[in-house]
């Protein structure tokens, strides 16, 4: 038996709202062409995770309206530790369900022509440069169902664009907030760096509602030649949310993408983070950390896609499991024919904190190209036992020395995260869940 997967909105339902929020005529026919290919697209099939009775589709609500903030004080405290206050907070966006809550941007910024807005603003003020981005060189809307899903049912999001030659120095910051447990979050999230562009993007999924509800969240980035995009993101959504997240990005000649990712969700999650090194010399890592415990299941697939010459890729995934949880880590890196002297390494390691815990460690090397460079390491095991007795020997209570072996075994991806808030936060998420 699987889950119902027959839709609670149609067509007429998706045609009103997307007239409802002015949008532009090709996203009315993209949600259109979405929702009427989704019955002939198969469902995507994660390595040695079954998901056929995962709820992706039955939600009660697709969008809510929630109350916005009018400045910074008024803020949740638990988004108010997640934000730089001392640095003025100068580029700060907070969705709340499907509000936009709150949003500022630094003149600064404006005057050089940056975009940072909620999705559907975007569409109506700069629907040329939406439109020419939006799931064509990223996901595509027919790539399987639940691509088409998001595709039909956006209902929120961001739009970053950095013009040419333009060096963001700070962070930009999102915030997205799940307070509401009949919101439905089909998020979409769209970062243009265009040629000799720098950008620091930072976001952060919180969710507060302890109900049942679905995700499904798509990113795009997309780094022109020479540009520069580190992405950040800790993803903290609760137990009884079923997560789809589909993080693609696109790098040019001599482009650089660089992901730092705290996936720390609680519920069932399939992840999907994928580069493609198109340009020659161009580069792309990815670090992700997570951690499982309870029941869930999770499944992340991370892979670097070799396109260009000279282009390189680092993959480092640590994982720690803890009570029932089981986690897939797939790790593939693939040099295509003709990316000669490509580099394509990788790394996959699990801690195991439990006898019922399970984590697998996939490392996949696919080469077709002779002149290139390639490796990968895994491992799968308990917390070192030699690691144990030296803190141990010093003083240490072994619940204090085994909390400080994991957060060391979890330190090279937490030190990325360019916002020492979010840096913060994601610690005391991981203090949290493995305590």
């Amino acid at each position: 038996m699987t889950t119902e997967t027959k839709l609670p909105f149609d067509q007429e339902y998706i045609s009103s709202y997307s007239q409802q929020n002015n949008e532009p005529g090709w996203l009315q026919e993209v949600r259109r062409a979405a929702l009427e290919a989704y019955e002939n697209l198969p469902m995507p099939r994660p390595d040695k995770t079954k998901i056929d009775k995962w709820n992706f589709t039955q939600f009660s609500a697709h969008t809510v309206q929630s109350q916005a903030f009018s400045s910074i004080e008024e803020l949740p405290e638990d988004i108010k530790a997640l934000i730089d206050t001392e640095a003025g907070n100068k580029n700060l966006y907070v969705q709340r369900n499907q509000t936009p809550a709150f949003s500022v941007l630094s003149e600064e910024l404006k005057s050089q022509g940056v975009i940072f807005t909620d999705i559907f603003t975007a569409a109506r003020e700069h629907s040329d440069l939406v439109q020419k981005y939006f799931m064509k060189d990223g996901v595509k809307a027919d790539e399987h169902r639940l691509t088409a899903l998001h595709a039909a049912f956006l209902n929120g999001g961001v739009f970053v664009y950095v013009p040419k030659n333009v060096e963001i120095k700070e962070p930009v910051q999102a915030v997205f907030l799940h307070d509401d447990p009949q919101a439905a979050l089909f998020n979409h999230v769209l970062v243009v760096a265009e040629d000799n562009s720098q950008l620091t993007y930072v976001e952060n999924y919180i969710s507060t509602t302890g109900e049942p509800g679905i995700a499904n969240i798509v990113t795009e980035v997309i780094a022109n030649t020479n540009a520069r995009v580190a992405y950040g993101a800790v993803d903290n959504l609760s137990a009884g949310i079923t997560t789809y997240v589909n993080r693609r990005g696109r790098a040019g000649r001599d482009a650089k993408i660089e992901w730092a990712l705290g996936l720390m969700n609680d519920g069932n999650t399939v992840s999907e983070n994928v580069t493609n090194l198109v340009g020659d010399g161009s580069f792309g890592d990815t670090k992700t950390v997570v951690v499982g415990r309870g029941e869930q299941t999770q499944n992340f697939t991370t892979k670097i896609i070799h396109w260009g010459k000279n282009s390189e890729g680092y993959i480092l995934k640590h994982g720690v499991m803890k009570d029932s949880a089981s986690s897939i880590f797939n790790g593939i890196g693939k040099i295509e024919q003709g990316a000669t002297k490509s580099n394509a390494e990788q790394e996959s390691r699990v801690l195991m904190l439990s006898e019922k815990a399970r984590g697998d460690a996939n490392p996949i090397l696919l080469i077709d190209e002779d002149d290139v460079t390639a490796g990968h390491a895994a491992s799968v095991g308990r917390v070192d036992p030699v690691q144990l007795y030296y803190l141990m020997s010093r003083g240490i209570p072994k619940q204090e020395a085994e909390r400080l072996v994991i957060h060391g075994f979890l330190a090279p991806v937490v030190n990325q995260l360019p916002i020492e808030a979010v840096k913060k936060g994601l610690v005391e998420v991981i203090e949290r869940k493995v305590r």
